[in-house]
């Protein structure tokens, strides 16, 4: 079982590529922007799948970090939900699941704000929350991002 928990947190091996957190996030962004387009995507939907796919997160962590040790870079399961975070009710746009892609990342990696606080909380639950803690940051720039820029075209 413990093989099965260590795929799901690499999501698939990505997380043994160096730099795998980016390359999660990437292949994130190609999910999410295929669900953006199936004809029976809602906002709704997408909060659930949000949701369960962080409490995946944080189970399979609790279950690899034995093996792989504390906040292991080979677990990225934690930057496909903060990147699902970032667009979460975003409207549709390609331009700005890239500007989510860019900002999660940035807040991911430069940690502001309390987010590193985050990865000291115990278990999977660190592993996860800086990740999501990164990714409502993310989710506000972007939507304060698309308000401003509605507003300016006006």
């Amino acid at each position: 079982m413990l093989k099965f928990y260590k795929i799901i947190a690499s999501i698939f091996g990505i997380g043994f590529l160096k730099g795998g957190g980016t390359y999660a996030a990437l292949v994130t962004c190609g999910a999410i922007w295929l669900l953006w387009k199936n004809p029976l995507f809602s906002n709704v939907y997408f909060l659930v799948l949000t949701i369960i796919v962080t409490l995946i997160g944080v189970f399979v962590s609790n279950k690899v970090e034995p093996d792989w040790g504390e906040d292991s870079s080979r677990v990225v399961i934690d930057e496909v939900a903060g990147m699902m975070i970032a667009v979460l009710f975003i409207p549709a746009n390609l331009y700005l699941l890239l500007g989510g892609f860019v900002l999660f990342r940035f807040f991911d990696i430069v940690k502001p704000l309390g987010i590193r606080k985050m990865e000291a909380l115990p278990g999977g639950t660190g592993v996860m929350m800086d990740d999501v803690l990164a990714g409502v940051y993310s989710n506000i720039v972007l939507w304060a991002g698309y308000w401003g820029w509605i507003t300016f075209l006006k």
